[in-house]
């Protein structure tokens, strides 16, 4: 039987085949978040009207089966109350892009538990990684039946997937990627030891919890296509600020937040502002503070985070073209990760000042016995 291995063992190939497995998941996971982009703006989410987890890997081969799965499409009210008239041809191109978001997602359910099973007979993952290995497994599963949950609002009298539920699916996703990056970033760290809640740890930790919430607020304006509306900037319904009837009219007063498409494209500009607004504050902050860790990262958040404010508002100013929404997309991904690895950086800190610290306090305590 493979004995277990500590934090410490993890130092050659054991290590390496470990954090390699992870950055494949992670960017597999990341792909799957493109194509389900794309799958979204396409207008192909509802191409693939069963889930069938097995049976369903295999694509149609044949005329016969290709018509068989476009009759079912056609059965649909997205077909009939906008596609009607599609050809198989055009049926088909839709088909492939769902199709492939969902074979990514079964892909990576392989991809993550095959060698998580591996690693685990050998003894390669330290126990405190082990349980939040199998959480992340777990949302993962989870992660599949919310993609059927949300698919399913589209097929019975809506011509699209709710954007309630497709919110949660994305946002889900990216917090699957966020564990997964996380992970990563924790697996050289050799104490368990948590870092104390210093003001830079608690500024990034909000930074980290605002852009998934940003994110969220995003996959709302795609779900109700708040995109197409609204295509000027600074301004929004010829104002920095709508007039309050414009932003809510709908009944009961919190269906604004969600279907009124002036006031979920308006909260999300007005979070994107302040999302900047805090990070370069904060990253002016942490440079001009002699000695102070997790400069390097700060900027890098910065930068990123800026050029992804200048993606959504092109994105916004050409109407959503599928080039733009991906990129700005991506970009999000990306200041999810630069904002990770600078929580990660000002946290390590913390805990190295904390042990040397407590080394200090034991040598003081030694020195009066």
């Amino acid at each position: 039987m493979a004995q277990a291995s500590s934090p410490a063992d993890l130092s050659s190939i054991a290590f390496r085949s470990v954090r390699l497995w992870l950055v494949i998941v992670a960017a597999m996971v990341v792909a799957t978040l493109l194509v389900g982009g794309a799958t979204r703006l396409t207008e192909s989410g509802l191409s693939i009207v069963e889930w069938r987890p097995v049976t369903g890997t295999l694509p149609p081969f044949s005329d016969a089966q290709w018509q068989a799965e476009f009759e079912k499409y056609k059965a649909i009210p997205q077909y009939r109350e906008i596609n009607r008239g599609m050809t198989v041809d055009e049926f088909k191109t839709i088909y492939w892009w769902e199709w492939g978001h969902r074979i990514l997602g079964r892909l990576i359910g392989a991809v993550f538990l095959l060698p998580f099973l591996f690693f685990l007979w050998r003894g390669w993952i330290p126990d405190r990684l082990k349980w939040p290995l199998w959480g992340v497994f777990g949302l993962g599963a989870l992660q599949g039946a919310v993609g059927w949950w949300m698919v399913a609002s589209g097929l019975s009298e809506r011509v699209s997937v709710s954007q309630y539920r497709l919110a949660f699916h994305l946002t889900l996703a990216c917090v699957i990627y966020a564990a997964i990056a996380w992970i990563i970033l924790r697996m050289r760290d050799a104490t368990r030891t948590r870092a104390p809640l210093t003001p830079a740890r608690l500024v990034a930790g909000i930074v980290v919890a605002l852009i998934i919430v940003q994110i969220y607020l995003g996959a709302l304006v795609a779900g109700i296509d708040a995109g197409l509306t609204y295509n000027t900037w600074p301004l929004i319904d010829g104002a920095f600020i709508p007039a309050a009837d414009r932003l809510w009219f709908e009944t009961p007063w919190w269906r604004n937040l969600f279907e009124n498409t002036l006031m979920v494209q308006f909260v999300h500009r007005m979070m994107a502002y302040l999302l900047v607004v805090t990070i370069l504050g904060y990253g002016a902050t942490l440079l001009a503070t002699p000695a102070r860790p997790g400069k390097n990262s700060a900027t890098l958040l910065a930068a990123t985070i800026v050029v992804q404010a200048a993606a959504g508002i092109l994105t916004l100013l050409y109407q959503v073209p599928l080039t733009l929404a991906l990129l700005h997309q991506l970009l999000a991904i990306a200041a999810l990760t630069a904002a990770l690895v600078h929580l990660h950086d000002v946290s390590a800190a913390s805990s190295m000042a904390e042990g040397a610290a407590s080394g200090k306090r034991h040598e003081t305590l030694a020195g009066r016995i």
